[in-house]
């Protein structure tokens, strides 16, 4: 049995009409960009998130370089955030100048280990760059918490986050890139929320960064050929925004599924010596973008799942201060322990909304037999 670690086309297919009209009725109205197609869904986002302001950007990764540029992560300043993560949750503070300082993770949740984050704070910090990663969101009680004591920006990357909810010790639930002073989803196909192509979104709260924001993606123009900013273009496509609003329809039931799935997992592989299933921490909503498990001998269960037909994904094999592009940082193989510990060991099995419980079936027994050997 073939099992893809991801597809669209199970997707696509079941909701192929939608789909179809969608795309259809962008391009017979004739292309624009930034077109009602991108408000709608911008303005859709806002409702769901409960944000305030939701502006619809090229990719996750643009949204963080914008975002890092507004915030003034930038010309020297340092900004503190995770070395296990995509290179994009760090390039955005490298682009501009400003100086990643990395904190070591949560060996339970991947996330940034909040006890370690006030130990790196200097009189150069301007902010946290925290990552919601895999399942659920960092614990911002204690982020939001350092950052008012110390006057730090707090830039959520929220771009696997999308649905995740924090409560906290808090009285309600906040979706995630609501709760800093600016957050960020990406809309790459296999999110949770995702596209048929590239796509991102900046949210916020505050009126001022939101009105920066859209001045910022088209160049930094106030009004057309009216430049008040150096900017970027980096606007949302108007057929991307016609899919994703399709999808935003059914996101709760997808979300809803992907937690079916994941129990499926836990079931089935919570006897197996040799693997750990990570756990949630915090009063929150998560939401089972990825199915990560730690396992010993990764290399060798990966490549047996790949000789079965299994798809895979291994998020992330080097820790960011063990790769090239940040070697002028200086540091080395020893001084994020947990991380690099956890890129030994992690790997991720195929989870979406269309998979079936017989292909997970699969996948399972192939790694029971694995460990039998």
């Amino acid at each position: 049995m073939k099992v893809n670690f991801y597809t669209s086309t199970r997707e696509y297919t079941d909701k192929k009409l939608e789909f179809d009209a969608a795309i259809a009725s962008v391009i017979e109205n004739g292309i624009s960009t930034l077109g009602k197609e991108v408000v709608n869904f911008e303005k859709a986002v806002e409702a769901f998130t409960g944000a305030k302001h939701a502006i619809g950007v090229a990719s996750g990764t643009d949204a963080l370089v914008i975002a890092s540029d507004i915030l003034g992560f930038k010309h020297g300043k340092e900004v503190i955030t995770s070395p296990f993560t995509f290179l994009a949750s760090t390039s955005c503070i490298a682009k501009h100048g400003a100086v990643p300082v990395f904190v070591d993770i949560d060996e339970e949740t991947f996330n940034i280990d909040v006890n370690k984050i006030e130990d790196r704070i200097t009189d150069k910090t301007a902010g946290i760059i925290p990552i919601h990663l895999f399942d659920q969101m960092s614990d911002m009680d204690t982020i939001m918490a350092i950052s008012k004591q110390h006057n730090l920006k707090v830039l959520e990357d929220a771009a696997e986050a999308f649905g995740m909810r924090w409560k906290g010790n808090g009285s309600e639930y906040n979706h995630s890139g609501t709760v800093g002073d600016m957050g960020i989803f990406s809309f790459f196909p296999t999110k949770t929320l995702g596209a048929y192509g590239d796509g991102g979104m900046i949210v916020t709260n505050d009126d001022e960064l939101a009105k920066l924001t859209k001045i910022y993606r088209v160049h930094g123009a106030s009004k057309k050929y009216h430049y008040d900013y150096i900017g970027y273009n980096s606007r949302l496509d108007t057929i991307q925004a016609a899919v994703l609003s399709v999808k935003l329809k059914y996101i709760n039931e997808a979300i809803a599924k992907r937690e079916t799935i994941a129990n499926w997992y836990k079931d089935r592989l919570k006897d197996i010596e040799g693997i750990k299933i990570p756990g949630i921490k915090g009063d929150q909503k998560p939401v089972y973008y990825v199915f990560n498990i730690l396992a010993e001998r990764r290399d060798e269960l990966a490549e047996a799942l790949k000789k079965n037909e299994i798809g895979y994904s291994i998020y992330y094999p080097v820790p960011l201060h063990l790769q090239k592009c940040f070697s002028y940082l200086g540091y080395k193989k020893g001084d994020f322990p947990v991380s690099e510990k956890a890129s030994e060991k992690i790997l991720a099995l195929p989870i979406y909304p269309e998979i079936t419980e017989a292909e997970v079936d699969f996948v399972c027994q192939t790694i029971r037999d694995f460990y039998k050997k």
